[in-house]
């Protein structure tokens, strides 16, 4: 693609709503099937591309052969995908940082002149203005285009070749091309883009207010409307495969699987598409190709192109006979991932469609433990703890050593499956027969509103976490504040950067504990919090005195710290582990991490099924590949499961105690 590579636009496999496109061996894969694009006139196409250094951006190159010219320097690591105006006069790229909002880019090809409104209006009284169509006269003359084979003279032209000359010839202007790019003021997050016909109008596929949706945007200079987006569709569902009518006035689109239709006018509502398909599913067909794409896909982008010192191509030939002889999906799976798992690496692995139609129900949860001894004994369902918050507590009248006597009116006891009693009972009102201290003669009605399972696994971890803060302010006889990252995504970077602001800040020290964290990609901007100290202070004749970072809307915990990290601490939190101690910031305590790092992906395959794709290493600042190196502690201390039956936490008491031995020497703000 780049340097002399060869792009090879064949075997191609869809990933969720992407596609990737197999190249040669030393190809990446394409992102996104709208990051390659050919102008209007088929000379250049247009695709995305990020050289070594990490920013992504966009390149054209002759159809017909040449270098590739960048015609974007954008300093973001996320870019396309990528849309032609229809006269090859502009390219629009989206483009981001990975935790911001995308942006839509706007390429002049060509030097533009400014156009007005005024001008429009005065063409109408121009009686020398020609009434068949003309070029622009914002264009000049092509300064780079492809060469073309010239046609010979002829009195009458081919309908082929007439056909081929109403094609624009799209015009490139190279020299400071980087320097023509404009972002627009969308104030969307912006996820993919189209131009209409006119070339007057994009049609963004954004998100807003955690929704996404289509919107329209004018790009028209002589445009009397406001430029501000208009929404033209207001769901909640996933939108895909948006394309524009040939007319220019409406768009269709796809709405969680479902067809719509809606106009780019903003003024109608969205009209669903009666669209429908079947297809019959052949397993014994569907497996051998299936087969294929997983070894295939593994053996042309596996981070280690020695795949970890295991012969790969030995391993097809001995997991694709019986792969092939498999009788059902699941054994088929399972011995698909008996092959990845040669690998030994993280992150993999190969998921089989789920069957259509198969059964599903969800289990209400009511925020409670029972104890189990108790069980065992005589088949009672004593109450053991009440999760805060949770369905239970909010329903009061229920204490721990309480007994559950009936769900719904059926009785609880050693031959009933209680778990079926909670059945599809999620949202609903559901009657519990209580017995207070297990008096089944002062037994009364309860009612609960049962959740999922997620919700109160979200409430439990709540109540751990303000354990475990109790847990420090109790042991450093109240010096050191305390939080916790669960992974590294950015819904839980905005809990870390709240849970560090007020209270943290007024503490001499702060414990980070990464234990169980289930990676992500945020940990530079976790760590740049730590790693800032201030510089100035702002003194303030009424007394409201700040430090300079955070008056001026910057976060910095500028507070020492320990890091507390476990077993299960994986993927980004073994990042974070590693720029921790790099940066110098603090003690490590607790024991080793996992060692499972390595960027990975997800390709969904001819059945739907799915295989994770491990394709990019991570590497220490002293070489060492991460997947497989468990990034090490200062001080070891396990956590056995005595101290945690007695309510102790050995790591945190040696955090307390290691940070203590800074936390005296740190200064406050003045």
């Amino acid at each position: 693609m780049r340097d002399g590579r060869e792009l090879h636009l064949i075997d191609v496999a869809t990933q969720n709503d992407r596609v990737l496109a197999r190249g040669t061996f030393d190809r990446r894969p394409f992102g996104d099937e709208d990051d390659v694009a050919f102008s209007p006139g088929g000379e250049w196409l247009a695709f995305v591309d990020n050289p070594p250094g990490g920013f992504a951006n966009a390149y054209v190159v002759p159809v017909d052969g040449g270098t590739p010219h960048a015609i974007t320097a954008l300093p973001n690591t996320n870019t396309g995908p990528l849309a032609w105006a229809p006269d090859g006069s502009r390219l629009y790229v989206v483009t981001s940082q990975r935790t911001e909002e995308g942006a839509v880019a706007q390429v002049d090809l060509v030097p533009r002149a400014p156009r007005f409104r005024e001008d429009t209006f005065r063409s109408l009284f121009d009686e020398t203005t020609p009434k068949t169509k003309q070029p622009s006269p914002a264009s000049p003359a092509p300064s780079a285009e492809p060469a073309a084979s010239a046609a010979p003279a002829s009195a009458k032209a081919s309908p082929a070749a007439a056909k081929a000359k109403a094609k624009p010839r799209t015009r490139i202007d190279f020299a400071g091309i980087t320097q023509r790019v404009t972002l627009l003021p969308t104030g969307l997050d912006v996820a993919r883009v189209s131009v209409t016909p006119d070339g007057k109008t994009l049609v963004l596929d954004a998100n807003a207010a955690g929704q996404q949706n289509l919107y329209a945007f004018t790009v028209d200079e002589t445009s009397a409307d406001d430029n501000v987006a208009t929404q033209l569709t207001n769901t909640s569902g996933s939108k895909a495969r948006t394309r524009i009518a040939p007319d220019g006035k409406s768009v269709v689109y796809e709405d969680d699987g479902k067809f719509a239709r809606v106009t780019l006018d903003g003024k109608g509502d969205a009209k669903p598409i009666a669209a429908a398909a079947s297809f019959d599913v052949d397993f014994e067909r569907d497996k051998r190709v299936v087969f294929a794409q997983v070894w295939s896909t593994l053996d042309r982008w596996y981070a280690d192109p020695h795949f970890n010192g295991v012969d790969w191509s030995a391993q097809r030939r001995i997991y694709e006979p019986p792969a092939l002889a498999a009788h059902t999906r699941s054994e088929f799976a399972r011995i698909v991932n008996l092959m990845i798992g040669e690998l030994d690496s993280s992150h993999s692995g190969y998921r089989a469609a789920r069957s259509p139609g198969a059964p599903t129900f969800a289990l209400g949860r009511i925020g409670a433990d029972f104890d189990t001894a108790a069980y065992a004994r005589d088949g009672s369902l004593r109450v053991s703890a009440i999760v805060p918050l949770g369905p239970l507590a909010l329903a009061g009248h229920v204490a721990v050593g309480d007994t559950l006597l009936a769900v719904n009116g059926v009785p609880v006891d050693p031959h009933v499956d209680v778990a079926s009693l909670f059945a599809n009972t999620t949202g609903k009102r559901t009657e519990l027969r209580i017995a207070p201290g297990g008096n089944a003669a002062a037994a009364r009605v309860v009612v609960v509103l049962p959740i999922d399972t997620a919700h109160e696994n979200v409430l439990r971890y709540r109540a751990w976490v303000a354990g475990r803060r109790a847990y420090v302010e109790r042991v450093s006889g109240g010096k050191l504040g305390y939080v916790h990252v669960i992974d590294m995504e950015p819904e839980t970077l905005e809990k870390f950067f709240s849970d560090l602001d007020v209270q943290n800040r007024e503490k001499l020290g702060v414990v980070v504990d990464l234990r169980n964290n289930e990676g992500g990609f945020v940990d530079p901007y976790a760590l740049d919090v730590l790693a800032r100290r201030e510089y100035l202070h702002f003194r303030s004749r009424f007394g409201n005195d700040a430090p300079a970072r955070t008056a001026l809307g910057q976060r910095a915990l500028d507070r020492p710290t320990v890091l507390v990290i476990n077993e299960h601490t994986l993927s980004d939190g073994e990042d974070f582990t590693q720029g921790y101690r790099a940066l110098h910031l603090g003690r490590v305590v607790g024991v080793p991490t996992a060692g499972w790092i390595i960027f990975t992906s997800q390709a969904t395959l001819a059945d739907g099924s799915q295989v994770r794709v491990p394709s990019t290493s991570v590497i220490a600042d002293d070489g060492t590949n991460m997947e497989q190196h468990p990034r090490k502690v200062d001080v070891e201390v396990e956590n056995s499961a005595a101290a945690s039956e007695r309510g102790d936490d050995p790591q945190l008491d040696a955090a307390v105690r290691e940070l203590l031995k800074t936390a005296p020497r740190a200064t406050r703000s003045p």
